[in-house]
C-alpha cells in the first residue's frame, strides 16, 4: 500500500514538472508584451501598453494578420470541401487498389516535403501567373494538406451508416444531396478537425508565403514577424512577444469554439 502510494506521488510530481516546463514558454507570451521592457526569461512584468501602440503602429502587423485569415481561410475551406469530396466517393465506391492509391498520396505527401518540391512548383506558380497572389498561396499550401485531409476524412466517412443513404437513394436523392444533406451532417466532427487542422498548418506556415509572395502588403504574419528584428540581427522582444500574442489569438479562439461545440470526439460517425 505504501509502495503504491509512493509510486502514485512520484508520478503526480513528475507529471507536474513537466507540465510546469511546458507553461513557462506560455507564461512568458502571456507576459513579456505588457513588460516596459521583456527579457528571455519569465520575470514580473513592469506593466505597459506601450508595446501594443508600436504594432498598431507598424504599417504591416494588422493588415498581415487579415492576410493570414484570407490565406489559411480560404485554404482550410478548400481544403475540407475537396477532402469531403474525395473521401466520400473513397468510401463508397469500390476502386479496384484504392486503398493503396490513397496510402501512396499520403507517402508522396510526407517524403516530397515543400522544400523539395519548391522549385518546380515555383515554376508552375509563375507559369500560371500565380506568383504575389493569395489563390496562389492557397492552392499550393492545400495541395499539400488534401492527401492527409482525405486519408483523415476516410475514417469518418467509413463509420457512418449507409441505411440513411440507402432510405434516400429509395426517395430519388442524388448522390450530391445525399453527401451535403446526410453524410456531411454526420461527420462534422471530422469536418471540424480537418478545419482547424488545415487553418493552424496554414497560419503558421512560412516557406510557400516567402517565396510566392513579394508585395509586403500581401504577406502574412508568419513572415512578417521575421521583421521584428534590429538591423544587426538582434530580437526585439518587446514587439515580436506582442505580435505573437495578438497572432496567436485567432487560432486558438477557433480551437475553443470547436472544441466546445463538437468536443473532438467521435464515435460510429456520430459526436459522442
Amino acid at each position: 500500500m505504501i509502495r503504491h502510494t509512493l509510486g502514485r506521488l512520484a508520478s503526480t510530481t513528475v507529471l507536474a514538472l513537466v507540465l510546469g516546463l511546458a507553461a513557462l514558454p506560455m507564461l512568458w507570451l502571456a507576459t513579456a508584451p505588457f513588460d516596459d521592457s521583456p527579457g528571455m526569461s519569465l520575470s514580473v512584468p513592469e506593466f505597459t501598453l506601450r508595446n501594443f501602440a508600436a504594432i498598431l503602429d507598424n504599417p504591416y502587423a494588422l493588415s498581415s494578420i487579415r492576410n493570414s485569415l484570407i490565406q489559411a481561410g480560404g485554404a482550410a475551406a478548400l481544403v475540407v470541401v475537396l477532402a469531403a469530396l474525395a473521401a466520400y466517393a473513397l468510401s463508397r465506391v469500390r476502386v479496384p487498389g484504392r486503398d493503396v492509391l490513397l496510402y501512396v498520396l499520403l507517402l508522396l505527401s510526407s517524403v516530397v516535403t515543400g522544400t523539395a518540391a519548391m522549385v518546380p512548383i515555383f515554376e508552375l506558380a509563375t507559369r500560371l501567373d500565380l506568383v504575389d497572389t493569395h489563390l496562389g498561396v492557397i492552392l499550393v499550401v492545400s495541395s499539400g494538406l488534401l492527401p492527409a485531409a482525405i486519408f483523415i476524412l476516410k475514417d469518418f466517412m467509413d463509420e457512418t451508416p449507409t441505411s440513411y443513404e440507402e432510405s434516400a437513394r429509395v426517395f430519388g436523392a442524388s448522390p450530391l444531396q445525399i453527401l451535403l444533406h446526410i453524410a456531411v451532417p454526420l461527420v462534422r466532427p471530422g469536418l471540424a478537425t480537418i478545419a482547424v487542422w488545415s487553418l493552424a498548418s496554414v497560419w503558421g506556415g512560412f516557406l510557400f508565403q516567402f517565396i510566392l509572395l513579394r508585395d509586403p502588403d500581401k504577406l502574412p504574419g508568419s513572415v512578417i514577424i521575421y521583421t521584428l528584428y534590429t538591423e544587426g540581427g538582434s530580437p526585439k522582444l518587446d514587439l515580436i512577444s506582442t505580435f505573437s500574442l495578438l497572432y496567436s489569438l485567432p487560432v486558438v479562439l477557433m480551437y475553443l469554439f470547436v472544441s466546445k461545440r463538437y468536443g473532438f470526439r467521435f464515435h460510429g460517425g456520430i459526436k459522442a
